[in-house]
């Protein structure tokens, strides 16, 4: 993930000093641990700044409105006590070449400054601290004690200190090329890392970018350069600093992130601001992160949880086809006792003809007893085997009804393995919730920045142009079967298969052909546990005959009336 460098950080700041200053802060609002956002009102209209401490994250940029959920974080609440209500009147670097900002807040424009909110751009290093105008440290998103750092210790009633100063040469533009090849090239190693090394402001990325504008690679030492090669690379370093002078930014994607230093007359922006550029290329980046994490935490606990009760499974299994013996040892009892007159005391076996057959059965017996006890002990053993059947029965069918439960899970998470789009990483989100309450999951102080139930079902158009509905996830198959069908429509569903709920939807009258069946027979297999197949049966009937049994888990279902068709998961016309 690209970090927010100087360039970028003051690119930022001159759109907000531009767009957002002065500004009535009216609401404070954390949306995770890392992140704060100030509901900031102009003459123009309303906003969110988000300001991050995010250690790979970290950056300030206008973003988006919070979720509407209850904000429970203590450093939000001490921001909107003693803030709220006052105007941002100023955003200033507190060094042209250091990654602080003091966001200074007062009762209206021109006042005396009443609170410094110092925000610290410096990648794990980075914070967010709130002192007031004796420069005393009221709060801070992340306190350092002693322990920590005898060096910089940021704790409340202590004043506020900067870091070290940085101790590399300032980049000038007035410096000849001379000199600054001459420093740049002192000591001959990789040329990324030399100009990282003798100058201040740089990031990797930056530096990076500087040398491929000049048509280099960043691992070429410094004294194979030929003069030429440093003419180009210096007309590079000229572009950054005429850029950070003019303020003539330009905000685009790259293949590997994003750039705002236009190296060449051809650099076309591509994204409306700097505001928009970071906002989307940070919540995708972290949206991406946190989909891995979930996705990940599902999967272990599911293929974990299915492993054990796959045991226990078969355990019960096992007894049950002890049971099944059961009926043969009150039949060889019987015979014993039919023909107590053929046993003869020490005998250890028997043989009797069997009833119906007249086959020769085998009676092992025990000598020290006589045949009527030794057929007690055969009836004894036949009452246990049946009690054993009728215990171990509805324990098989438990563990085989959340068997299935979580492979309908499982089946959910495969059809989004990697992240697309924000509603990919809410259905996991929506999962991990739904796992959480029904125990799988223990639950956490970690909360997603994704507002709950945002997020559609998937659609699709039949070739007659129906619409088709295709749940997401189990909260969404109990919507979508219980709430949003009607009597009209069609409920899809993989037969004896994991999968995803489907409906066709139909008005009074309409009639849907072969067509549009198969192509939602096509659909509901492609979102199913069995979506490699070729052919896969799926069934389908009217949602009034799908039930819930009482006490079943979300998205389980039986249903009557069904007809059974054939879908084919590799023809299904998938558009997202």
């Amino acid at each position: 993930m690209q970090s927010v460098d100087l360039t970028t950080l003051i690119a930022s700041c001159c759109e907000l000093r531009q767009n957002w200053l002065p500004a009535r802060l009216e609401q404070v609002y954390q949306r995770d641990r890392f992140t704060i956002s100030l509901g900031l009102r102009t003459l123009k209209g309303r906003g969110w700044l988000d300001i991050s401490w995010h250690p790979q994250a970290a950056r300030i940029c206008i973003g988006d409105a919070p979720p509407r959920v209850p904000d429970t974080f203590t450093f939000s609440d001490q921001l909107r006590h003693q803030l709220g209500g006052l105007a941002l009147v100023e955003i200033q670097q507190i060094d042209p070449w250091e990654r602080i900002l003091d966001l200074q807040f007062s009762q209206r424009p021109g006042d005396e400054i009443l609170w410094h909110l110092y925000v610290e751009i410096m990648g794990k290093y980075s914070n967010v601290i709130l002192t007031g105008s004796d420069n005393l440290i009221v709060t801070a998103a992340h306190q350092v004690n002693l322990q920590q750092s005898s060096v910089r210790p940021i704790l409340t009633s202590q004043p506020y200190e900067l870091p070290p100063k940085l101790t590399e040469p300032i980049p000038s533009l007035n410096e000849s090329q001379s000199r600054w090849q001459e420093r740049v090239s002192l000591i001959p190693s990789a040329l990324k890392q030399q100009l990282l090394k003798n100058y201040r402001g740089l990031s990797s990325g930056l530096v990076l970018s500087m040398i491929n504008a000049a048509n280099l690679e960043p691992s070429q030492p410094t004294n194979t350069l030929t003069s030429e090669d440093w003419n180009r690379l210096f007309k590079s370093w000229q572009t950054w600093l005429n850029t950070l002078e003019t303020q003539n930014f330009i905000p685009y994607y790259t293949p590997k992130g994003y750039d705002i230093i236009p190296w060449n007359s051809e650099t076309v922006s591509n994204v409306k601001s700097v505001q928009d550029l970071l906002n989307n290329y940070y919540k995708n980046q972290l949206n991406q992160q946190e989909f891995k994490q979930i996705h990940h935490q599902i999967s272990q606990k599911i293929n974990s949880v299915l492993a054990k009760l796959q045991v226990k499974a078969n355990q019960f299994i096992q007894r049950l086809e002890q049971s099944d013996e059961a009926d043969s040892y009150r039949a060889k009892a019987d015979l014993l006792m039919a023909f107590l007159h053929e046993w003869k005391p020490g005998m250890t076996e028997i043989e009797l003809p069997d009833f119906e057959t007249g086959d020769p059965v085998k009676i092992p017996l025990n000598p020290e007893n006589n045949a009527v006890q030794n057929a007690q002990i055969l009836y004894k053993r036949h009452q246990k085997l049946k009690r054993a059947r009728t215990a171990v029965e509805p324990l098989l069918n438990e563990v085989k009804t959340e068997i299935n439960y979580l492979e309908q899970v499982e089946s959910a998470i495969s059809q989004i393995e990697t992240y697309q789009t924000p509603e990919d990483l809410q259905t996991l989100v929506e999962i991990r919730e739904e796992l959480i309450q029904q125990s799988y999951l223990n639950s956490s102080d970690y909360r997603s920045s994704n507002s709950p139930s945002s997020i559609e079902f998937y659609h699709y158009q039949t070739p007659n142009g129906f619409e088709v509905l295709i749940g997401r996830n189990n909260r969404q198959n109990d919507q979508l079967t219980f709430k949003v069908a009607t009597d009209y429509d069609l409920w899809f569903h993989t037969q004896e298969i994991p999968g995803s709920h489907v409906l066709l939807r139909l008005s009074a009258g309409q009639v849907a052909d072969d067509l549009d069946l198969q192509f939602t027979a096509n659909l509901t297999a492609y979102y199913s546990r069995a979506r490699q197949s070729e052919q896969v049966p799926v069934i389908y009937t009217k949602p009034k005959h799908v039930y819930k049994p009482k006490g079943a888990k979300p998205g389980m279902v039986i249903y009557k009336q069904e007809t059974v068709i054939w879908g084919n998961p590799q023809k299904a016309e998938i558009n997202h």
